[in-house]
């Protein structure tokens, strides 16, 4: 089985963190690909950033559909792109968000989001209610630093105290890791804790492993079924389904 992980932003360090996360999970069986698109923006913390990493994704599916990828994740808690993706791909594709609020509502009756950028708790909530999580999402947090300070120890030391918090006032039976450059915090934190700690990058693939294991496939009748066929002009010349 072949599953590719995309990194929508263009940071290689954070690719290789989502990929080692990813690896460390997958069945032996299971080739990870990892990637990031050429083009986009640097780390994704607002809806431009957002709209602009989706033309990198499509075109990591478009490779993936012809290299007979089996499965996709999309390592983004944002999930953007994902049904447009889920146009053009015939296997699954699972958003790391998507994955790790369904994983957190399996194994506790409700959950905290740790994000980075106050401004995205505003991003996940509005996931949290496409999804209909609502019931089981109690707080969405946020340290206010950068996605890409995520590297430093200052940062993860700030991210374990606001998920200490989460614990003692939220009432919450996981806490779900909002952004995928905290992919390799998950044990650390669940040790630490002593309390589920969810990275959505780790359940996505195992997600894909299980659907692709019992050989289920993106449904093509209706809204999913692959893009029309019409021009493209310009550079988007090469998109023409």
């Amino acid at each position: 089985m072949k599953i590719k992980v995309i990194n929508p932003n263009t940071t290689v360090s954070m690719t290789q963190t989502i990929g080692s996360a990813a690896r460390a999970i997958a069945n032996s069986t299971t080739e990870i690909i990892t990637c990031n698109p050429k083009m986009g923006p640097v780390s994704i913390e607002d809806h431009y950033d957002e709209a602009l990493s989706v033309i990198g994704i499509l075109d990591e599916i478009r490779t993936g559909e012809a290299e007979k990828i089996d499965g996709y994740v999309i390592a983004c808690f944002g999930d953007p792109g994902l049904m447009a993706a889920r146009e053009l791909a015939k296997g699954p594709v699972i958003g790391i968000a998507e994955a790790a609020m369904h994983a957190a509502s399996m194994i506790s009756t409700g959950f905290s989001i740790v994000t980075t950028l106050g401004r995205t708790r505003i991003i996940a909530q509005h996931l949290v209610e496409r999804y209909g999580m609502t019931r089981f999402c109690r707080q969405i947090r946020s340290i206010d630093l950068s996605v890409l300070s995520l590297e430093e120890a200052d940062t993860k030391k700030a991210v374990l105290a606001e998920c200490r918090t989460a614990l003692k006032e939220d009432d919450c039976g996981a806490i779900i890791l909002g952004c995928a450059g905290m992919a390799d915090l998950s044990i650390w934190l669940t040790d630490a804790l002593g309390i589920p700690v969810i990275d959505g990058v780790s359940v996505a693939v195992k997600f894909v492993e299980a659907l692709v294991g019992a050989g289920l496939s993106t449904s093509k009748t209706g809204d999913l079924a692959y893009p029309i066929s019409k021009p493209f002009t310009g550079s988007l010349s090469k998109f023409v389904p």
